[in-house]
Formats: C-alpha cells, structure tokens, sequence
C-alpha cells in the first residue's frame, strides 16, 4: 500500500507541472472533451469507461476502467478575428479595422492515472485544463484616431498589445466503487488554480472603481476547490447510461485586476452537469451521446451583461455577458480489429455571446457552435496503445453595435468578432 501511495502521489506533483500552459476552449471557455479517445468522440465520454480521465467526465466510470496511465498532448491552434466598420470615431478619422489575434499555437499536456483497490474500488487522478480565453492582437492599427492621449492606439484605443491571458488547471482525486456488478458511485474533489493577464485596456480607466487595478499588471493567479459526483449503470451488454453533477468552483479573486472583473476580481469556475448514453448496436460498434449544461451566467466576471452602468470591478459591474449553454456531444466508434479502433464525432454548443457584449468580447470571442472530430487507437499489445484525435470547430461569427457607440451616435459603428479552431493530439497509455 505504500507503494500506491507514493506512485499516486509522485502522479500528483507531475500533474501540478502542467499549470503554466493549459489553454484550450470549444465549449464556450470548456474542453470539448478530455482524453484522447473522449475528444475523437466529439467529447462523448460520461457513459464510456475508455481510460483514466473519469475525473473530468464522470468519476463512476473509473472503477470499469483499470489499471492504467494515460499520457498526452494536444496541439490546439484558434483563430481570432475582429472587424469594426461604419465608425465616425472621435473627430481624427474612423475607428474602422480589420485584425487578427497572434498567438495561435498551443501544447496542451493530459495526465491520468488509475489505480484498483480492490475488484470493486478504484483510486485514481485526472488532471485537465480549461481557458481559451487568450487573444494578443498587435497594437497601433488606430494610429491617433482614438485622440489623446492615447496615440497609437490599440482596437478598444488602448496602448501596447491587447488582448487576456485566462488559463484553468483543475486536479481531480477520484473515488469510485460499484455498488453492484453493474453500477457504480464516484467523486472527485475538484482543486482549482487559474491564471490571468489584460493587456491594453487603459482607455476603460475612467470606467472602473479601480483604474490601477485594470490593466497590464501581469500575470495573477487563484485557487480554489468544487466537487464533482457521478453515476455510471451497465444495464445490460450493450447499453449503459450516466450522469454528473460539478459545483461551482470557488475561487480566490485575482487582487490585481479588482478593477476589472466584477465582485472585485472574482472569476469563479461555473457549475455544470451532465447525463449520457452509450449504445453498442452491433458487434465491435459503440454510439456514444452526451448532454451538458454549463451554467457560466451565475459567475459574474463572465456573465454581467457588459453594458452595466456599475463601475469595472463592481458587485454589478459589467461582465462579458456570456449566457447559460447547451452542449450536445455525439461519437461513433468502430472496432476495426483487435488492435485498430476508429473514431468519429460532433460536438455542437449554444453560442454564449449575443449582439449586444461584441465589444467586450474582442477580448474573449468563444463564439464556436460546431466542432467535427476524428480519431483513432492502436494496441501495440495488451498493455499498451497509442491514441490520436483531431477536432476542427467551424468559423462563426457574431456581429453588433460597438460600444463606442456610447460616447456619441456612430463614433464606433458596427463590431464582428469571428474564430475556428483546429487542434492534434496523441495520448500513450499503459495498463498494468
């Protein structure tokens, strides 16, 4: 048993090792899906018992999925775009332009570990990340056209760089036992450390409560906890179902940027929960089908709609107006042979931001509805296999009336912000 103990817990230190570079987002500023094999599955996996990362999909399930390690990364490239036309600006020229977000590229580490107490016990860690929050447009495309003294300016008439860094590591232990052959309990107590930076966003000062607490003051971090609990029945051998439910993440403010997010830098990670179904029609075929809700609105960084007249930073201070989504996640897999499985999905989510917040979201665009993946495994042998998946989500856009427009008719015009996304990964397991 100390032999456990301490390989869980050297998995554990490995794990904290990711935090600095996790960002990935299709599901409004959520994964797809988390695995390898979930995520070639359009994220399909709360009914699935296919490898360690039960923590991140439905804790039930690892008490079905053996002794295993899971080791991956994920190649993840969004693509950002903001346009504004028709704008009169502030009386030295428009504030019209047409510019994309740098920072296209990014590795994506996945860990998970699972450990069987006993035939009816497991003992395990999933070690995933949320974020997607991440834009860097280049500075100086409105020249002096914002007035002063702000010249060049930036798209949203700031200085420098703009554009925010949000990045979500969560650890989660997990338990699960079956309570019958056939049906089994899990939960995952959830720790939390996140990461942000704003840059450029000087030209908001006058509309915080907290204007040296606004802008480019580097990196901050938060940590925090939740709980996520699961069940997971095989009602016969060729149908299972399964449901989780995940708490609000509470999380420590992020001090130095009070004056921007609302509640004085809260940024809680929202409660979501789930149910799926997975199907085995026919010999060596699996139908995989999901549905989450992610309840994002009920934070408030996110969720205040972003014409608030409360100041930055305020109880009810403007937010990103991000709304409640729907998530609907199918995936096909086919035993090809005993060594080759292939997989195939769709993810579709509602889009969490409307006409009224494109301003505010020039910095955060998480306007992807439709995601198509692939992906594939191979067992080299009994004990281990090679995984890859691929996710394309398609290019949407959102267009409405800047928030310019405020400060005079026409000063801002019309705002479109747009993104696609493509991503890579390969993933080795071992079991033992």
């Amino acid at each position: 048993m100390k032999i456990k103990r301490t390989r869980l817990l050297s998995c554990l230190i490995a794990a904290g090792c990711f935090a600095p570079v996790v960002s990935h987002a299709t599901d409004g500023y959520f994964s797809h899906g988390y695995g390898m094999k979930a995520k070639g599955m359009g994220g399909a996996a709360i009914a699935t018992a296919q490898d360690a990362f039960g923590g991140a999909n439905n804790p039930a399930s690892m008490v079905f999925a053996g002794d295993r390690l899971d080791l991956g990364i994920d190649w993840f490239s969004p693509r950002r775009k903001i346009e504004r036309t028709g704008s009169g600006g502030f009386g030295a020229g428009s504030l019209d332009l047409n510019v994309d977000s740098d920072s296209t590229n990014f590795f994506i580490p996945e860990f998970a570990y699972n450990k069987m107490l006993s035939q009816s016990m497991s003992l395990g860690v999933s070690v995933y990340g949320n974020g997607g929050m991440n834009t860097d447009y280049p500075g100086g495309q409105l020249g002096a056209r914002c007035g002063a003294p702000v010249a060049p300016a930036n798209a949203l008439c700031g200085t420098g760089r703009l554009g925010v860094d949000l990045t979500q590591l969560i650890i989660a232990p997990t338990l699960a036992y079956k309570v019958s052959a056939n049906h089994s309990l899990g939960i995952a107590p959830l720790f939390g450390y996140q990461r942000f930076e704003a840059k450029g966003l000087q030209a908001f000062g006058p509309l915080s409560q907290s204007a040296g607490d606004l802008t480019d003051k580097g990196h901050d971090s938060s940590t925090g906890w939740g709980m996520r609990v699961g069940y997971l029945g095989r009602l016969t051998d060729s149908f299972s179902i399964g449901a989780m439910y995940t708490s609000k993440m509470r999380m420590s403010p992020f001090k130095k940027y009070q004056g921007l997010f609302a509640e004085g830098g809260d940024f809680d990670i929202p409660e979501h929960y789930g149910a799926g179904v997975s199907i085995k029609p026919a010999d060596r075929w699996m139908v995989a089908l999901d549905y989450v809700r992610i309840n994002v609105n009920a934070v408030k960084a996110p969720g205040n709609p972003s014409a608030s007249a409360a100041p930055l930073g305020a109880s009810n201070g403007p937010g990103f107006g991000w709304q409640n989504i729907n998530v609907f996640k199918l995936g096909v897999q086919w035993q090809y042979s005993d060594k080759l499985a292939l997989r195939v999905g769709y993810n579709h989510s509602d889009n969490p931001i409307g006409p009224a917040d494109v301003t505010f979201n020039i910095l955060a665009p998480g306007v992807v509805t439709e995601m198509y993946t692939a992906g594939f495994t191979y067992a080299f042998d009994a004990k281990s296999e090679l995984t890859m998946a691929y996710m394309h989500a398609m290019n949407n856009s959102v267009t409405g009336s800047s928030f310019f427009n405020n400060f005079g008719p026409g000063v801002g015009g019309t705002e479109k912000i747009s993104m696609y996304q493509n991503s890579l990964g390969i993933a080795y397991a071992w079991k033992f």
